[in-house]
């Protein structure tokens, strides 16, 4: 609770989002009093801080069960039995690839030369598994790009890259080993023409593939090979491009983010045109695409984060609606606690939304 408190403050302090709503015309006092409502979130069926789920973007019962058995038991074989059924022209499977990769990433952090074992025991009990090598090449990126400066940067990107070819042979139909490969591009780094066959063999499988963009939007950012100017044009080229229920209109909000100056005092940027037609992009993106596309709820998260700095609360609340509870997700994953700089934008939110007169019995079901 203190930390949350703390976080609040400091966002006041900037005077980016808390000081408008406390001008609104029910006061300081109520704008204030939703903010703490948010800290015991009961009355909005929101989660309890400490029961968010850092590891998914949004719910996927399958795959908790299967990081529970894993985690508890050190045991490979469940999260092989998921892949296997996990159809590789679903964008399901990249989602839960980078998240068996991401716990078997977190499991060595928090035990360093014993954590995620069960990752290593896979790979040599099943060799020809396509799955454990996805699973496995993902994880090596991660674990190089954690630090960029480190001597065996390059030679861990290296083994990345040979173990993304290996489970592509072991799959071809599969644009997951390829889209994995992406970040090995963006870390070595491959020549622009190089990254273009590459990016050339994920649209030949994989055309409109919302994570694949993602993942392809780093290397044309302004802090990789790229720049601003770059970037947008990959990201609206893309959204241009989407066929009907894609989540390719929202990509130019994440080019958005990742140009975002690293300091900025200035309200209006949240309400400029740039940042207004990203949002409504990605608005309609959500509108539209299958409520059970599982990159959706990334999308919804990085809304939140614009929409509660646009000062757009009742369109944050909706938002909150859909993905409360699990926080595994740009930009919360970029901080050092995911779940608290959720909280607070979620704080954040409920005091706006009480403050333009908003109520837990107003919010739309």
């Amino acid at each position: 609770m203190e930390l949350l408190i703390f976080l609040i403050a400091v966002v006041m302090i900037g005077g980016l989002i808390v000081l408008p709503a406390l001008r609104r015309r029910r006061g300081g006092r109520e704008a204030l009093k939703g903010a703490m409502r948010a800290t015991d979130p009961g009355e909005y069926g929101f989660v309890p801080r400490e029961q968010l789920d850092v590891r998914l973007p949004g719910p996927d019962p399958q795959l908790i069960e299967v990081l529970e058995e894993v985690q508890s038991g050190q045991d490979w074989q469940p999260a092989a039995r998921l892949l296997a059924l996990t159809d590789v022209t679903s964008e399901l499977r990249w989602q839960r690839v980078q998240t068996l990769a991401g716990a078997a990433a977190h499991a060595l952090a928090q035990a360093p030369g014993r954590g995620g074992m069960w990752l290593r025991t896979w790979r040599v009990a099943a060799p020809e598994d396509p799955g454990a090598a996805a699973v496995q090449a993902e994880f090596l990126v991660r674990q190089a790009l954690l630090d960029p400066s480190s001597q065996d940067f390059r030679m861990i990107l290296e083994e990345a890259r040979d173990v993304c070819h290996e489970a592509a042979r072991l799959a071809p139909d599969d644009p997951v080993p390829y889209i994995v490969e992406l970040g090995v591009a963006r870390g070595l780094p491959y020549r622009q023409a190089d990254f273009e066959e590459l990016w050339t063999k994920v649209t030949d499988r994989a055309p409109h593939h919302m994570g694949a963009h993602l993942a392809a939007l780093h290397y044309w950012c302004e802090k990789w090979h790229g720049s601003q100017d770059r970037a947008d044009r990959f990201t609206h080229a893309a959204a241009a491009s989407a066929p009907g229920k894609s989540l390719l209109p929202a990509l130019p909000l994440f080019g958005v983010f990742e140009h975002l100056p690293e300091v900025n005092l200035v309200r209006s940027l949240y309400q400029s045109d740039v940042v207004t037609k990203a949002v409504e992009g990605a608005l309609y993106a959500v509108r539209q695409a299958p409520a059970d596309h599982p990159v959706l709820p990334h999308v919804r998260h990085l809304l939140i984060w614009f929409l509660v700095r646009s000062e757009r609360y009742a369109d944050a609340m909706e938002q909150l609606r859909h993905v409360d509870g699990h926080v595994g997700a740009v930009p919360w994953s970029y901080g050092a606690d995911p779940a608290a700089e959720y909280a607070v934008y979620r704080a954040l939110a409920v005091a706006g939304w009480e403050g333009r007169g908003g109520s837990p019995a107003t919010l739309p079901k």
